[in-house]
């Protein structure tokens, strides 16, 4: 169910005051939808999505968006938003959240932004430098090259030019390669410069970020049980009506995890056991990959999905203190 942005007018604004945020972020599988949807009816919130993929719509299952019934118990924004071969990236994001909190503090509505996508935290909350904008020639002819040469190519590439990102950059992330490809050559200069010389811009608005955690054996558990939920609610069946409508597997939405890997299958390219056996392992690593990213942030405070009265708790001396 997709929920409308509400651009109104409103005439509580206030605006001298920053809106204060609340951010409850972690990895997949955890239970953020849970607990994100407890506190926002007990704390009259509505629910900002910060999730990449949770932005597409026809894209439900193997994004493990909020059911029709939780999205009816709170307002999501920011779910459903962009068709899977339409572009999309954090600042869009940042600016149509940005917007929205705007609205939502405008109303005495407390905003929860809610997911695991790190970068769009990052660039709602201290904004994102300016590294150049995209350039779909160049990033055309890297892809043809890469192809053309083999896996690796580009990374080689990279790491000649941008040893820095190189190192922050796995060597199959074509996606991330070819963007700080794409840095350098439309500007001179190294992505990882810009993120140097300009850095993060004051932050707009004043957050809490709490991050949900658990023991990663449990965590590990809870990740290959979802696998098999949303293979039972329909997985493969979701694959099949993209590919149906014409949207085709080397897009970047179809690329992400569990798509690909139910394309690979749909083709024949893999077995069913195989399918199972890569998905969970690879939903595993991101989750890992996750967590390395949130427990970089010095300003999460971290609770497990089970600690909401404590969580309640943090938020509630958090929004008492930015009265004062």
């Amino acid at each position: 169910m997709q929920k409308k942005v509400r651009f109104v007018e409103s005439k509580n604004m206030n605006t001298d005051s920053k809106p204060n945020i609340i951010v409850i972020c972690g990895p997949t599988g955890l239970g953020k939808t849970a607990v994100s949807i407890e506190l926002a009816i007990e704390l009259h919130g509505e629910i900002i999505g910060t999730d990449s993929m949770q932005i597409y719509r026809y894209m439900d299952i193997g994004t493990a968006k909020a059911t029709s019934d939780e999205q009816a118990q709170v307002s999501h924004h920011l779910i459903d938003i962009v068709d899977p071969d339409e572009p999309f990236d954090a600042a869009m994001f940042a600016k149509m959240a940005g917007e929205l909190i705007m609205k939502l503090h405008a109303d005495d509505i407390i905003p929860f932004v809610v997911g695991g996508t790190g970068l769009y935290i990052k660039a709602l909350v201290h904004g994102l430098s300016h590294a150049g904008s995209a350039d779909t020639d160049i990033r055309k002819r890297l892809k043809e090259a890469e192809l053309l040469h083999g896996s690796g190519f580009l990374y080689e590439r990279l790491c000649k030019c941008d040893q820095v990102a190189a190192g922050r950059i796995h060597p199959n992330d074509t996606y991330r390669i070819i963007r700080a490809l794409e840095v350098y050559e439309t500007t001179g200069m190294a992505i990882s410069q810009y993120s140097k010389d300009h850095g993060f811009e004051k932050r707009r608005f004043n957050v809490l970020k709490i991050g949900l955690h658990m023991e990663r054996e449990a965590l590990y558990d809870r990740i290959n049980r979802r696998v098999d939920a949303m293979i039972e609610e329909g997985l493969v069946d979701e694959v099949k009506m993209l590919l149906g409508r014409g949207y085709s597997e080397d897009l970047k939405s179809m690329q992400s995890i569990g798509y690909r890997h139910m394309v690979d299958f749909i083709k024949g390219r893999i077995t069913w056991e195989e399918t199972v056996r890569t998905l969970k392992r690879d939903t595993r690593r991101y989750a890992k990959r996750q967590m390395t990213w949130f427990k970089a942030d010095s300003e999460v405070v971290w609770a497990e999905p089970e600690q909401s009265g404590y969580i309640k708790q943090l938020i509630t001396k958090f929004l008492q203190a930015e009265k004062r």
